[in-house]
């Protein structure tokens, strides 16, 4: 048997980062053979992989990568189990050569991630890193020569968005870059999940209108109670609801109203739009919480996101439509596991 000396198992723990007694005895076992120590290891990492799997990882970091040429962009969310290790400079340079490596090789999902040689090296870093990490999602979208494409990462490294846009023109699409990038910004702070309210499912509406309007009600009980103004309470929460029919009674209603307040019909056609458009906002929540061309704008709250879209093209000398986006947020939809810490340490001393 080969005699392994402190060299060998310094080297073998500088090429692993394992433990040193881990080092040691799988040099035992491989008779002072690096390479087959280095595998034992390997193996060793996968199953110690295997016994964290019942844990949930739903801290961690997202990555962004956008091309110099801003003619692609991806975006990656890697899970830890907790805040601490996503502050590791290991973990932290994990995500994004992670980010880096889906940008250049294109994956078709995580599966096929983490069977490529980077992913095996993804794997290994569970033993290095010390606790359950996982790709949980990824996106890459690309664009043409009138496209449009920019994306944003948040300061905390959690959330990260690419926005997409088809232009009329080359000039056009790269005028409207820094524009989009504020609309990543937008996204980023306003969470909408889908594009446009013509992307909502009629059944999902109806579904949502009714707890909506009572939460309303209710909010405007406690600001009754505190003496303070109350909210508009809506008949409708999204503009698939407002049907012709419906702006039509809404705006004969309106024309009623202020003819009974006394105001000249002359003037009605100045006043109907101002209220039609607050009866539209009024009526409209489900599409402002959620989708991102109907939300109001954060830098400049008077326009929708598609207004605010279609002003800085025009400014541009062009036109401009978002067709795509995609936002990842750090743990979100994971239900995080509340740990009875007691329960475990007494596991672990019985």
């Amino acid at each position: 048997m080969a005699a392994i000396t402190a060299a060998m198992v310094k080297e073998l723990r500088q090429a692993t980062d394992a433990p040193m007694m881990d080092c040691k005895k799988v040099l035992v076992e491989a008779d002072g053979d690096m390479e087959k120590a280095k595998e034992l290891l390997k193996e060793r990492g996968i199953a110690k992989a295997a016994k964290k799997a019942d844990r949930i990882a739903a801290e961690g970091l997202a990555g962004l990568k956008i091309a110099d040429d801003f003619s692609r962009a991806t975006v990656a969310e890697v899970n830890s189990e907790t805040d601490f290790v996503a502050q590791n400079e290991g973990f932290q340079n994990l995500v994004k050569d992670t980010a880096e490596e889906i940008f250049n090789n294109n994956p078709a999902d995580v599966e096929a991630f983490m069977s490529s040689d980077f992913g095996n090296k993804f794997t290994e870093s569970v033993t290095k890193i010390g606790e359950k990490i996982e790709l949980r999602r990824f996106a890459t979208l690309s664009a043409e020569p009138n496209e449009s494409l920019n994306g944003y990462i948040h300061s905390n490294n959690r959330i990260a968005v690419i926005v997409k846009a088809k232009c009329d023109s080359e000039k056009t699409a790269e005028c409207m870059r820094d524009t989009l990038k504020q609309v990543a910004m937008h996204a980023s702070a306003m969470k909408p999940s889908t594009l446009s309210y013509k992307d909502f499912d009629l059944a999902y509406v109806e579904g949502e209108t009714h707890g909506r309007i009572e939460a309303l009600k209710k909010e405007n009980e406690e600001l009754a109670r505190l003496k303070k103004p109350l909210k508009n309470v809506p008949q409708y929460v999204s503009m698939m609801q407002l049907t012709d029919e419906v702006m039509a009674a809404a705006e004969a209603r309106i024309k009623e109203e202020l003819l009974a307040e006394g105001k000249p019909e002359k003037i009605l056609d100045r006043i109907i739009p101002g209220k039609v458009a607050r009866y539209i906002l009024d009526n409209t929540l489900l599409d402002q919480e959620q989708a991102l061309l109907d939300q109001q704008y954060v830098l400049d709250d008077k326009l929708t996101v598609a207004q605010a879209i279609e002003k800085a093209a025009k400014a541009c000398g062009g036109t401009a439509e978002i067709t795509e986006f995609v936002r990842l947020e750090v743990g979100e939809g994971i239900e995080k596991k509340e740990d009875d810490f007691a329960a475990e340490v007494a596991a672990q001393m019985s």
